[in-house]
């Protein structure tokens, strides 16, 4: 166990941020899954424009890595061109 007043703030602080962490990356992996169940092409262009803003929110804050919120946005980008051809 900790000794130091400081090292025991260290381990809140990084559990409150974990927590945080996981929940905006679950919230963007199920925005995701809603997004390819989508078969309307412009509520997908709406919810694509959300989804990538949440991939690059994630990617900036080192969630996920940057090259994983890439790959995301583009197969999600080449999906939501399909529905609309």
């Amino acid at each position: 166990m900790a000794n130091h007043k400081s090292a025991l703030k260290r381990i809140r602080s990084n559990e409150a941020k974990r927590v945080l962490n996981r929940y905006q990356a679950k919230s963007t992996r199920t925005a995701i899954k809603k997004l390819r169940a989508n078969t309307d092409a412009s509520t997908a262009q709406e919810q694509f424009k959300k989804v990538s803003s949440m991939l690059d929110r994630l990617a900036k804050k080192n969630i996920i890595h940057k090259n994983k919120a890439a790959n995301n946005k583009s197969k999600l980008a080449k999906f939501v061109k399909s529905l609309a051809a």
